[in-house]
């Protein structure tokens, strides 16, 4: 543009108007920031200030000859053109307007136009201020306010503002898919009931919740709790809320980031499931890291070695449960040298009781291949070691009884003739002194009988006869056993009374009871003290035995009384489970004081015991009393009034050749006929050849060639109506029932007596 240079004439007035109105002091203009003209409304410059020339980068001579628009960039000239239009018809106007200088840049700026008159002519006062910093700001908000609503819109979190009142007054888009509403669905709408449900699934009530973040978010600055979708789907979502406020520092609004946290909280239940399954087995199940502390101990551990998991945790192992620090050393450098180990390990709970662990240790690596922590499995098998000592214990009592059969029958066969010989002697000796002699021999053999028998009672456990007994007889004879095995410094101390009840009962089975008893007692006085066994007789009333699961009536009340280390109550309920035992592991079976209760309880009886920590423990055994108890007579010789054959023919079959003899010389001298086999073979032979004669077979049932049942079997197609006596020093635990089938109706057992032989064989002769 080529602006009109001004006349000579408005040139005057315009030098009059500024000398006269002084409406541009220098000082004035100086002090202007920005660029100030003054123009007519041609738009010829009449004065303007150094700014303009500064930023402009024009002369003042180049200026002179300019138009304001001059000054404008190409689009913005049509809005200034108008504005200055404005400006003279209306007083004022603004505009911004971008200012181009002469080297080309462009510069924002905020032009202002006031209109002046003087002298009846219109002029325009124009301010020009550079806007460029505070444009770059607003940018810079618009970008950071763009950027934001990204942020907020396209964030993998769920943003929700809400009012004091609980409405939603936004959310994010993450938020509405989530939710998988819309906003029109949301907003102004309560959170409860939307996104929140009144009540969660463990039963927790949301309302108070949400009241209470909006009453003070700060105490709820965290929180987590169930929400719901528009389907009713249940979710998780951590929760941090913050409080918008106003200007009077009054909550204005709630803002709440949340996370799902659906899937995890689903992975820390199955966490959670899976390590209640672990707590729920048996075996001890441990983690710790490479320096022995213990990271993870379940509930089986607990049980196994009887330290809690919070006094486990962080603790050494090497330090709670080896009993040596070498051994976990060596087991340790195994472990980190081979990466697992199995084997059987010695260990010690927390009371210091040694225990066997069967246990299986794996080495744990990160995902980088290096060592991490060892997991191990371990299975106390301590009473499965008894129950295998036991096995082998009963392995060798079998062998033991299979050894102790052979003996019995040799020893009974031995013990046999001299018994029979005794008894016979005795009836043709008249010397007192002969007698007497005979008659301690016939003690002798007849107690060596009584071991024979207990001797296959204990090895194969054949069942004991119930006879009558006498209590003090049973004190006396563990008098003699106690006195010979015990330490001397346990003193026995006897309280048995002239007269006792006496009871119905196996002898073996009640001297096994007292005997394990004062074993007991013997372990619990390692220093020595009293031991006291006594006998009562008392009468219990159906009140007291009550409990016991007894009768009511008459008892003998053995007691056994010790001056030991006495026992805990928690140890006091378990003594009579099987395998129970607070001693070593090489020194207890736990089988004793079990064997001891089911023995009592067989004869009708029960146990009361006892027992305080440091005060030594008391057993009280009650076993019924008969009703008579009057001492039996003894009974006198019973040879005179033996019963006597009438010619019978008996045939004798026995290996043994003095039981044959001595047997042959008793039946002749009662009046019987004897034939002899020395097998089962012979004894064939013979009674084919005097069948019609022989009355009775008396056969041995262990012999050589053919033993005595094979011989019985090859008699019977013979004649089925045989009368038979079979005798042998082995199977007297029922015989009768183990040869049902056989046609043997009598037994004899060895050794006999010539009072026993000769009655049974009345008794078979005189059946029909």
């Amino acid at each position: 543009m080529n602006p009109r240079l001004p006349t000579d004439e408005a040139q005057k007035n315009a030098e009059a108007l500024l000398q006269g109105e002084k409406l541009f002091s220098d000082t004035i203009i100086a002090s202007i920031p920005g660029i100030l003209i003054l123009c007519d409304q041609e738009g010829s410059f009449l004065r303007w200030n150094r700014s303009l020339e500064i930023i402009s980068g024009y002369s003042s001579n180049e200026i002179e000859r300019m138009h304001p628009l001059d000054f404008i960039a190409d689009n913005d000239k049509p809005l200034v053109q108008q504005n200055m239009v404005d400006v003279f018809s209306q007083g004022e106007a603004s505009i911004e307007a971008t200012f181009v200088t002469k080297d080309g840049r462009l510069i924002p700026f905020l032009l202002t136009g006031r209109k002046v008159i003087q002298g009846g002519v219109p002029y325009l006062v124009g301010l020009g201020m550079d806007i460029s910093e505070r444009k770059d700001a607003g940018l810079a908000l618009q970008e950071s306010e763009r950027k934001y609503r990204e942020l907020v819109e396209h964030a993998n979190s769920i943003i929700l503002r809400w009012t004091p009142d609980g409405c939603l007054t936004f959310v994010n888009e993450y938020g509405l898919k989530f939710f998988d509403f819309t906003a029109e669905q949301l907003i102004g709408q309560h959170v409860v009931g939307t996104i929140v449900p009144e009540i969660e699934s463990t039963s927790r009530d949301l309302r108070p919740l949400m009241e209470g973040i909006l009453k003070d978010p700060k105490i709820f600055e965290k929180n987590t709790n169930e929400n719901m979708r528009r389907n009713g789907e249940r979710v998780w979502i951590d929760w941090t809320n913050k409080a918008v406020l106003d200007e009077h520092g009054q909550i204005k609004e709630v803002l709440s980031i949340g996370t799902d946290i659906t899937e995890r909280r689903r992975a820390e239940a199955q966490i959670a499931e899976q390590a209640a399954f672990l707590d729920k087995a048996r075996d001890a199940i441990t983690a710790r890291d490479l320096d022995g502390n213990i990271l993870y101990w379940n509930h089986g551990a607990e049980n196994v070695y009887g330290w809690k998991r919070e006094e486990a945790i962080g603790r050494k192992i090497g330090d709670l449960v080896f009993c040596d620090p070498v051994q976990y050393e060596e087991h340790n450098r195994r472990i980190m040298t081979h990466g697992e180990w199995s084997g059987e390990l010695r260990l010690l709970t927390k009371n210091r009781r040694e225990i066997i662990i069967e246990s299986r240790l794996t080495l744990i690596r990160d995902a980088a291949g290096n060592p991490k922590s060892v997991l191990g499995i371990n299975t106390d098998i301590t009473e499965r070691k008894i129950i295998e000592a036991q096995f082998l214990r009963a392995q060798r009592m079998e062998s033991i009884g299979t050894l102790a059969g052979g003996i019995a029958h040799d020893l009974n066969n031995i013990l046999t003739p001299i018994l029979m010989s005794i008894d016979a002697l005795k009836t043709k000796s008249f010397d007192p002194q002969a007698v007497k002699m005979l008659e301690s021999i016939g003690v002798s053999a007849k107690r060596g009988a009584d071991i024979v028998r207990q001797l296959l009672t204990f090895a194969r456990g054949i069942q004991g006869e119930r006879v009558e007994i006498k209590p003090q007889h049973l004190l006396q004879d563990l008098e003699l056993i106690i006195k010979d095995i015990f330490p001397k410094d346990i003193r026995l101390q006897l309280a048995i009374p002239e007269e006792t009840w006496t009871i119905q009962g196996d002898p073996t089975q009640m001297h096994q009871v007292l005997l394990n008893l004062c074993l007991n007692a013997r372990d619990a006085m390692p220093d020595g003290g009293d031991l006291h066994l006594g006998i009562k007789h008392c009468t219990l009333d159906e009140p007291y035995v009550r409990n016991y699961h007894a009768k009511a009536g008459p008892y003998v009340k053995f007691s056994v009384i010790d001056q030991g280390t006495g026992m805990p109550p928690e140890i006091l309920d378990k003594i009579f489970e099987p395998f129970f035992t607070t001693k070593d592991i090489n020194k207890g079976t736990g089988l004793g004081l079990s064997t001891v209760s089911a023995i009592v309880k067989s004869h009708g009886g029960f146990i009361d015991v006892y027992s305080e920590l440091g005060n030594g423990t008391t057993f009280h055994i009650y076993l019924p009393a008969l009703e008579t108890a009057r001492e039996t007579p003894t009974p006198q010789s019973e040879a005179i009034h033996l019963p006597r054959g009438n010619g019978e023919t008996i045939l004798l079959v026995d290996d043994e050749a003095p039981i044959v003899a001595v047997t042959s010389q008793i039946l002749e001298a009662f009046g019987y006929r004897v034939l002899t086999a020395s097998n089962g073979a012979e004894g064939l032979a013979v009674y084919a050849h005097h069948q019609p004669e022989i009355a009775v077979v008396l056969t041995d049932m262990r012999m050589p060639v053919m033993d005595g049942a094979a011989m019985i079997h090859a008699l019977l197609p013979l004649n089925p109506g045989i009368k038979l006596i079979a005798a042998s020093g082995l199977d007297v635990d029922d015989p009768l029932t183990k040869l049902a089938g056989t046609g043997v109706r009598h037994f004899l057992g060895k050794p006999y007596a010539p009072d026993s032989l000769l009655k049974l064989l009345r008794t078979a002769l005189d059946e029909k």
